[in-house]
């Protein structure tokens, strides 16, 4: 009669001192020593499985060792997904790509279709696959769930990919030749005054910082509503932040641009002939907006510079570089601090940093900038302006009518 309860009494006294092998080789040598059903008792009394303790006969058999510190021989163990299955991870990526939907200010990546009919998929690919394993895939790969988020700002230009195209070479070919390139656009709004800003900052415990309960604009020159308008360079990943005052029209975005270029372009471009201004379509410095090239044609004759624009196509404003090698970062850097004065937004804009080594400056523009200034067709017709053979009203340049000695 074989007493399976002093069998568990006496696994249990050392089990909780045993690693998996030991433990294996404990049960094993408990089976052997009983002979004949000795597998089936040993694993009723322990709770292992027979397949376990019938191993661990065969190994205290067989004598096997292994090195000091290990509890498998090398190589043994499951081999990861990748080895078993190299081709799972290329089939599920191409199984999600037309499903697939993101924002390009961020590196996150999610898929419409669940796990489990992903899976299924894949298992009628030949592949041998549970839900499990394809989350835990799709998670190495930078996805996860998501809900749904305003993001679109319209349907799609049928000449969108290609606008991007002709962007993307003309950014190339500038930065190659040595020749600056800023990406431009205004921030959001922002309310000057004890306002609640959105984030957390670290505080003593239960002392938040105190802010108003309502949202309506200080009416006086110390508070208001700033337009933060942001000019940065890409080749050196440097940036300017107009914070302006009054209106955000077209004269003010370009004098964003000047101030960018008499404080930090100039010096760094000292031999610059070309400048090349992404922008997207609407706003102060829309496409569609004269007072914008006009402006751009005063800066192009008081500096000398070509200034060249290439506008993103409507609805793709979030493509543009400022957006989320600037914008993001200034966000982030004051999340949970009111912005309570134009001196504590000036500051803060100035001390945002990024891991890839992004310098902001940033200055109060207090200047006034009236809407509804009107700009004549004898004004425009008076520009040099030339249009790019590709969608002329998105590509153009400003030729300065006076090339003026640079330096």
């Amino acid at each position: 009669m074989i007493d399976e309860t002093a069998i568990a009494a006496r696994f249990l006294l050392v089990s909780p001192l045993l690693d998996e092998r030991a433990r294996r080789l404990t049960a094993g040598a408990e089976a052997l020593a009983i002979g004949r059903g000795g597998v089936a008792a040993v694993a009723r009394a322990t709770g292992l499985a027979r397949t376990t303790v019938a191993r661990g006969v065969a190994d205290v058999q067989a004598g096997e060792t292994v090195e000091r510190g290990r509890i498998r021989r090398p190589g043994a163990g499951r081999p990861p997904i990748e080895v078993r299955d190299p081709t799972l991870r290329a089939d599920l990526e191409a199984l999600i790509e037309p499903t697939t939907r993101g924002d390009p200010e961020s590196a996150l990546r999610w898929t419409t279709r669940s796990v489990r009919n992903l899976a299924a998929e894949l298992r009628r690919s030949g592949h041998t696959v549970s839900h499990q394993t394809v989350s835990e895939q799709l998670h190495e790969l930078g996805y996860s769930l998501q809900a749904n988020r305003k993001v679109l700002e319209g349907t799609s230009h049928p000449d969108r990919d290609a606008q991007f195209a002709h962007i993307s070479t003309a950014v190339q070919l500038s930065l190659s030749l040595g020749q600056p390139v800023i990406s431009v656009d205004t921030k959001k709004k922002e309310l000057v005054g004890p306002f609640r800003n959105g984030g957390k900052e670290l505080r003593p415990a239960g002392d938040p910082e105190r802010v108003l309960m309502h949202d309506f604009v200080i009416d006086d020159p110390e508070h208001g509503r700033v337009s933060p308008y942001g000019v940065y360079d890409l080749a050196a990943n440097e940036a300017w932040v107009s914070v302006g005052t009054d209106h955000d029209t077209g004269a003010f975005a370009v004098e964003s641009i000047r101030r960018w270029w008499q404080t930090m372009g100039a010096p760094l471009y000292p031999e610059a002939r070309r400048l090349l201004v992404t922008a997207d379509a609407g706003g102060s410095n829309g496409a569609r907006l004269r007072l914008w090239k006009a402006e751009l044609q005063r800066l192009a004759d008081e500096t000398g510079l070509e200034i060249a624009v290439c506008h993103f196509p409507p609805g793709t404003s979030k493509w543009n570089k400022v957006e989320h090698r600037l914008f993001s970062a200034i966000t982030m850097n004051w999340r949970g601090k009111p912005l309570v004065s134009h001196e504590a937004i000036v500051r803060l804009i100035a001390a945002t940093t990024t891991r890839t080594g992004l310098k902001v400056r940033s200055g109060l523009d207090t200047g006034s900038y009236p809407k509804g200034v009107k700009v004549g067709d004898a004004e425009m017709e008076a520009l040099y302006l030339q249009r790019d053979a590709f969608h002329g009203d998105w590509n153009y340049t400003l030729i300065p009518r006076q090339r003026l000695p640079l330096g």
